[in-house]
């Protein structure tokens, strides 16, 4: 359990740190260790937010169940669960309160299924003294109340949204003051989807409900012998508070906005599912024992692929594209971090790299035993094709540069991996395509990237394909993709330059320097924990196994004290930037975990050249061949 800290605001905002997720697999909310809910969306990760005060304190709206006079508070989840303790200290006395989006009795969070009931309920119990809870609902842009024959309806009209209150003391309106003494307790019910009738047993049988229904699901996590399993864990939470149960797609954040430096307008809307973190996330999944989760997560990409008929890099939940990107006036921003937006428009951009990440996602559909109906491989064979020529010309590239277009050596490398993908999947089950040629372009564009993107000035491989590049931290996950091995001399003279020249002290790592790398948007930002992630299992594959060990745990101390991770961290100060918490910062940390168990058992990680000459030899020695029950997508 952590520490008592004060409670302290920022112009008005408490630290992204001092929040913890719950959810559904449908919607979320980030709960402050003031008792205050900062963003809440719901009945879906991309709804319209009910409230939302981390991005306008006055003007967010408030859901709130705190003790007047807060002096302190700290935070916790129940083993196991996604169910989260907020401990608020006055001077009078103390208050917990539980907080959870509570779950059918019975429901099984591994199934594709709505599990989550569609209500958010607090209980508040006091354990030392008395307190003055007091109580506050305030949607964002107001709501016309109505008193019902046991509850509160607000109907919310800029989301469309009918909310239900209840609690187990009537409440006189929407905001509220409840007197409790040590061992009294209050529970308070927000419903979105209907108006479910008061059940028996209050809160205490949803939440029990609850807890059982989380630690039945973790409880199948199969968590590497390395060091912070704790925080294997809790990342594997993490990813599964952000999995839409339904149809198994992944939002990279539950938020928006929240800016990648204080007062600046690198603020994007994080609420929808990317093509090229299915890839990466799929890989850790499985490997910590979550192959539904996994699989799932890759028969929504192909299927958005499938529908859509081109490579977007990221699609709403239901694998369509996302609304337009726009500004919304009416909030300040986070500590006065404008503009705020909704929607992205990077859904619009050209970026090559997907032609790779589908691909990907399409050979690791097959390794689970997947196969694809001909209109799928069709279309997948079609986009390797592409790939053949689409490298050489200019794209926005990984990090989504909002300035003129050029030709990244991220890009070039991932259409060098979906040639790869193709061809082995055209070998392995005996499909349609040209695999030889697919093969043999594949490469010779590995060798075209290590001639072209090499500067001998740098002595590194740089952003672009021609030498006078800036260095990009993205070619750390060139090893993880399979295009070069983390011990060729290119790569361990290109890992060696990033981490002396993209250091931001303390194991962090900047992506970039915009004054060498221009993006379009002149201003810093934060450093890039992802990036780190990458570091550690580039120093592990060039066997520098206790530097990459010190590593993990220097970035494992960045974690709040819930366990959760951000987009970025401001090197200066150690606190949280970006989106958050940030799903990929959680895959980078459940991937280097089973890097470095892997490596400190003695097994060669499978990004060094003797684990690929090992795996090579295993292709050659025969197809794999899908099981009897293997799905089937197209």
């Amino acid at each position: 359990m952590s520490d008592w800290r004060t409670i302290e605001k920022r112009q008005g905002y408490l630290p992204i740190e001092d929040h913890g997720l719950v959810g559904d697999g449908r919607g979320s909310a980030l709960v402050g260790r003031d008792g205050s809910v900062g963003f809440m969306c719901v009945p879906r990760f991309d709804s319209a937010p009910a409230f939302c005060p981390l991005l306008d304190h006055r003007n967010g709206g408030q859901l709130s169940v705190a003790p007047e006079g807060v002096r302190a508070g700290r935070q916790h989840y129940l083993d196991g669960t996604g169910v989260l303790v907020t401990e608020m200290k006055t001077d009078a006395g103390t208050v917990e309160v539980t907080d959870a989006f509570v779950l059918h009795p019975g429901a099984r969070l591994e199934d594709d299924a709505a599990a989550g009931t569609g209500a958010f309920v607090r209980r508040a119990r006091v354990t030392h003294g008395h307190v003055d809870l007091r109580v506050c609902i305030r949607p964002r842009g107001g709501g016309r109340v109505r008193r019902m024959d046991d509850h509160w309806e607000v109907h919310c009209p800029l989301q469309r949204l009918t909310l239900h209150l209840r609690s187990s003391r009537p409440l006189s309106g929407l905001e509220d003051t409840v007197t409790l003494s040590s061992g009294q307790d209050w529970w308070t019910s927000l419903s979105w989807d209907e108006p479910a009738p008061n059940p028996g047993g209050g809160a205490d049988r949803r939440i029990t409900d609850t807890v059982r229904a989380w630690r039945r699901w973790s409880s199948r996590l199969v968590v590497p012998d390395a060091p912070r399993a704790d925080l294997v864990r809790r990342s594997a939470i993490t990813l599964k508070l952000l999995d839409n149960v339904e149809n198994g797609a992944i939002v990279a954040a539950p938020t928006s906005s929240l800016p990648e430096r204080i007062r600046g307008s690198r603020n994007w809307d994080y609420r929808y599912a990317w093509i090229r973190d299915a890839a990466y996330t799929v890989f850790a999944l499985r490997r910590i024992g979550l192959p539904m989760e996994a699989g799932g997560f890759l028969s929504w990409a192909l299927a958005a692929v499938d529908r859509d008929g081109r490579p977007r890099v990221l699609y709403d939940l239901d694998g369509m594209p996302p609304p337009p990107e726009t500004i919304d006036a009416d909030l300040e921003g986070y500590r006065g971090s404008a503009p705020v937006r909704w929607g992205n428009a990077a859904a619009e951009q050209v970026q090559h790299d997907v032609y790779g990440e589908i691909l990907d996602c399409a050979f690791q559909w097959a390794a689970t035993g997947g196969t694809f109906q001909p209109g799928l491989w069709n279309t997948l064979a079609g986009l390797a094709d592409s790939a053949r020529t689409a490298w050489s010309r200019p794209d926005s590239g990984i990090w989504e540069v909002r300035s003129s277009e050029r030709p990244f050596t991220y890009s070039a490398a991932m259409c060098q991996v979906a040639l790869d993908r193709a061809a082995r999947l055209a070998r392995r089950l005996e499909l349609p395509g040209d695999a030889d040629t697919w093969a043999e372009e594949a490469r010779s564009l590995t060798d075209r990237i290590l001639a072209d993107a090499w500067d001998e000035r740098t002595g590194a491989l740089t952003e672009h394909m021609s030498p006078g590049g800036g260095l990009d931290a993205s070619l750390l996950a060139l090893p993880l993709r399979r295009v070069l091995p983390a011990d060729h001399p290119r790569m361990i003279a290109t890992t060696r330059a990033i981490a002396d020249q993209l250091g931001a002290g303390s194991g962090l790592l900047y992506r970039y320097l915009p004054e060498e790398s221009p993006d379009g948007l002149d201003q810093s930002e934060g450093a890039f924990l992802l990036c780190s992630f990458w570091l550690v299992d580039n120093l592990a594959g060039q066997g520098r196994v206790e530097e990459a060990g010190e590593l993990f745990e220097q970035l494992c101390s960045y974690t709040s004290p819930l366990g959760l991770l951000p987009e970025q961290i401001d090197p200066g100060s150690g606190s949280f930037l970006g989106n958050f918490p940030q799903g990929l910062s959680h895959v980078g940390l459940i991937s280097s975990a089973v890097v470095l168990a892997r490596t400190q058992g003695g097994v060669p990680p499978e990004l060094t050249t003797a684990a690929w000459f090992d795996h090579e030899s295993a292709e050659h020695a025969g197809h794999h061949r899908p099981g009897p029950d293997a799905a089937t997508i197209g």
